[in-house]
């Protein structure tokens, strides 16, 4: 089966399964989910939710958000892992946001990038879920099934993006990889993997 059959296998697969996949993050607007991602950092989803809820209550936008201290919000965060250092990036991005965007979260991935705490990931993330921009965020989740399914070969996140992005139309991107984040966590996980479980892994070594 050639690469592109893979992807359209894949793609029909997942369109059946998860037709209508939504953000696991609880967010409310571009700040909000800027901040859940940043927080989801080697942090289940799960998680991050449940710390959120106390932050956002305290602080869901920059202005109140540099009103607390770094610490404060450290001590609200902690269960997330990291958190001295996504706390301090919490803030920083946040006066950041004041003093360069007017408190606002910019549409563009320079801007996003060049926030305390954003790498591209994280940006990806905001800029196709909070402004509908094409982007193909890549977590361990798609890296891990994007080698698993030979359409990528697994080196980097960034061939992995790349690779993904010219097997797949540009504006079925952000639900994509929503779907395979979702496909990956309930029939393709990195341990404890059966084929005979997993419906891509199934048809794509079945006999041509």
């Amino acid at each position: 089966m050639k690469k592109q059959e893979r992807a359209n296998t894949i793609l029909k697969i997942l369109n059946r399964l998860f037709p209508d996949p939504k953000i696991p993050l609880t967010h409310k607007d571009p700040y909000t989910l800027l901040i859940a991602v940043l927080l989801s950092a080697q942090c289940t989803d799960a998680r991050v939710n449940m710390v959120t809820p106390n932050l956002f209550a305290k602080a869901d936008t920059p202005q109140k958000m540099v009103a607390l201290s770094p610490e404060e919000i450290e001590e609200i965060i902690r269960t997330c892992g990291l958190s001295k250092t996504k706390s301090k990036a919490i803030w920083n991005l946040s006066k950041a946001l004041l003093e360069n965007h007017q408190g606002k979260v910019p549409p563009t991935f320079s801007d996003l990038e060049a926030l305390p705490g954003v790498g591209h990931k994280t940006a990806s993330v905001v800029l196709s879920h909070a402004f509908a921009i094409p982007a193909f965020p890549v977590d361990t989740h798609i890296h891990r099934c994007a080698k698993r399914w030979h359409l990528s070969n697994g080196k980097s996140v960034v061939q992995t993006e790349k690779d993904l992005k010219a097997l797949f139309p540009e504006e079925i991107w952000l639900k994509l990889h929503l779907q395979i984040i979702h496909y990956a966590r309930n029939y393709c996980p990195a341990r404890k993997h059966h084929i005979a479980n997993c419906p891509i892994c199934s048809a794509l070594t079945k006999p041509s």
